[in-house]
């Protein structure tokens, strides 16, 4: 309870919502109440939610007159969350959709992975699973580069829930595996928890409650179910009280325990709140059906028509609700021993739940209505109703097969795609590996070498000691730069230009210059490239085109592409591909080691690139001809993907 007793201590020194409210009433400066309303709405959404669907309308006709991302990405946010909670999955994922736009212009990676784990609850609702893996794939993919305990513990939340759908033994094993790891990592997170983070600790509970209840261990569930009402109530999240409330009492009528049962209906039915009214309903519903267990016919007819009157308000979406309690008025005539209302009532559930399409159902009440016409001793209708029940319970049986090969059909896909990540993650260690083996030619390092030995024998020790420095340097960028999978762009350039450097003093004697150009949009400190993945392409360069030719020139240029992607340019005035080749030809053994350099490095462009298509191609080579048919050079042109710095290299 530590944890839930720390939240107003750190929400009251921020938002005194009688204060704000009081602000809100007496400001005149439009800007200064929409920031007030974003403020409110960011509790209400969870404590209030009339309030919050009230302050939501005028903070979208300020936006109408004044746009402002902040505040439109909060609106959308909590709009979904709303919508949401009324069951309004379309409405919620449209506005989830304009909330990734916002953010993703925003550049806010982390509030962007919040919004993946959001939009991959929806699609939970909207039975989209394969878009559900989607988003948690990129959720899980920003948090490689910046760790965080409880966004961790949202996506491990969500995946439980995954599970939780699929109806299996093991899965539900596996979903509470899951679930109490989330609740782990969000609990032990060193951060003050957000209303928000409490509402996915209600998700963790009411989901563990629901496992529970479908193993039958009715005790753990009913445990689960009162420690969401226990954070619910420390928090003001008042929402889905009333729902919990009557998942308890369900769960005492299974227990027998119908006193304790009728005390939670009651409890649910007493909960103020707008979007309670079909839980409520459902109270009444059950709690009826206790007075049916206690022989109180009357009062349970009173509590089945409060729920029915409650029902009607949406006829569609209830039908199943509907045909329940039609079903239990209909057993509740049988014990009158009035069986013509019974029959009315078990007809009137068999079209409510054709409504449904609740075929489990329909099933269950043919045949109930086939003993019923039996016992009366209509028999032609006892046999038609018992040959309804044969058909379609055959249609339940294959809905069920339907909705399990759909089950393994996801799961199959879940398990590639981590097998996938798996074997991409390896390959791409495994390429690295050789790509430092293959990055720096030993006749570059034996030439550089060599020259620095002649400096230090021609008692040159000043040239000497400042080229072995930088020489030294390059091997230690070489060599600490293959542990890592991302750097900056900044650093990348840093080693190209030591690289180049050491070519032209060293090598080159001064006969070969080199330039290296970056775009102003480029922010080379922030932006982060994969690990050494230009140099194959500038050695490339000098040992094919220059090697052979006085006054070359390097030119490597970096702009971007697009928001994900960066095009580097490496241009060289040497000999052209044509005559390269024919010089390779001569010289195989030689030449080899960047052959094999370069197509090391296209392998990795395509793993980075997330490429499915071996055959996508992310490297361009061309002749500079200036417009002419003399070969000027040779032009690489690299399309880099654009990744996020490890929090540990910033």
């Amino acid at each position: 309870m530590a944890a839930l007793n720390s939240l107003f201590d750190y929400f009251s020194p921020i938002l005194d919502l009688e204060e704000l409210e009081k602000d809100l009433v007496t400001t005149r400066r439009p800007d200064l109440k929409a920031k007030i309303i974003d403020d409110l709405t960011s509790v209400y959404t969870y404590t209030n939610i009339q309030r919050a669907k009230l302050l939501l309308k005028d903070q979208r006709d300020f936006l109408k007159r004044k746009p402002n991302p902040d505040l439109e990405l909060n609106f959308h946010l909590n709009s979904a969350f709303i919508e949401n909670q009324f069951y309004n999955y379309p409405l919620a994922e449209h506005h989830l959709k304009k909330a990734m736009v916002i953010i993703e212009e925003m550049g806010d990676l982390k509030k962007q992975t919040e919004i993946y784990i959001d939009y991959a609850g929806i699609c939970i609702n909207l039975e989209k699973f394969e878009d559900t893996l989607y988003f948690l794939e990129k959720a899980e993919k920003h948090l490689e580069a910046y760790p965080d305990p409880i966004l961790s513990g949202r996506i491990i939340a969500r995946k439980g829930s995954i599970n939780l759908y699929y109806g299996e033994y093991d899965e539900y094993t596996k979903a509470i595996e899951l679930l109490l790891k989330a609740e782990q990592e969000i609990n032990n997170a060193s951060q003050n928890l957000t209303l928000k983070d409490y509402y996915f600790l209600t998700l963790v509970h009411s989901g563990l409650g629901h496992i529970y209840t479908r193993l039958n261990d009715l005790e753990k569930s009913i445990k689960n179910y009162n420690r969401v009402l226990e954070i619910c109530e420390i928090t003001g999240m008042k929402t889905r009280l009333s729902y919990h409330y009557v998942n308890i009492g369900k769960c005492y009528i299974g227990m027998d325990e119908i006193d304790n049962a009728e005390k939670s209906f009651r409890q649910a039915i007493q909960i103020k709140d707008m979007i309670s009214n079909e839980s409520k309903a459902s109270a009444y519903g059950n709690l009826g059906y206790c007075h049916y267990l206690k022989d109180d016919f009357d009062e349970a007819l009173k509590m089945y028509e409060r729920a029915e009157h409650i029902y009607k308000t949406k006829v569609e979406r209830n039908a199943k609700n509907f045909s329940v309690i039609e079903v239990w008025k209909a057993k509740l005539f049988m014990a009158k021993n009035e069986r013509a209302l019974a029959e009315k009532h078990f007809i009137s559930a068999y079209e409510f739940a054709q409504i449904a399409k609740d075929y489990q159902q329909l099933s269950e009440i043919a045949m109930s209505i086939a003993q019923l016409y039996y016992k009366n001793g209509d028999y032609k209708n006892a046999y038609e109703y018992q040959v309804f029940y044969s058909q379609v319970k055959e249609r339940d049986n294959e809905n069920i097969l339907n909705k399990r090969a759909l089950e393994l059909e996801v799961k199959y896909e879940a398990e590639k795609r981590a097998q996938e990540a798996k074997m991409l993650r390896l390959q791409a260690t495994s390429l690295q590996l050789k790509a430092l083996r293959a990055q720096m030619n030993p006749h570059f390092m034996y030439n550089a070498l060599n020259s620095i030995q002649n400096y230090i024998t021609s008692k040159e020790v000043k040239d000497a000691a400042k080229y072995l420095a930088k020489f030294a340097k390059l091997m230690r960028q070489s060599l600490d730069y293959s542990d890592l999978e991302i750097i900056s762009l900044e650093k990348e350039k840093e080693f190209l230009e030591d690289y180049l450097f050491i070519n032209q003093k060293l090598r080159f004697r001064d006969k070969l210059r080199y330039k290296i150009t970056m775009a102003d949009e480029i922010e080379e400190d922030i932006i982060g490239v994969p690990t050494m993945i230009v140099q194959p392409y500038v050695e490339n360069a000098i040992e094919h085109g220059l090697r052979t030719k006085d006054g070359g020139l390097v030119q490597v240029d970096f702009k971007l592409k697009d928001d994900y992607t960066i095009l580097c340019t490496v241009q060289d005035n040497g000999i052209g591909r044509k005559r390269a080749k024919e010089i390779k030809e001569k010289e195989k053994t030689y030449l080899n080691h960047r052959s094999k350099g370069t197509s090391i490095t296209e392998d990795r462009l395509r793993l980075l690139h997330n490429s499915r298509f071996v055959e996508k191609v992310f490297v361009f080579t061309s002749d500079v001809t200036n417009g002419t048919e003399e070969v000027k050079g040779t032009k690489v042109e690299i399309l880099i993907p654009i990744k996020e710095i490890p929090l540990k290299q910033s």
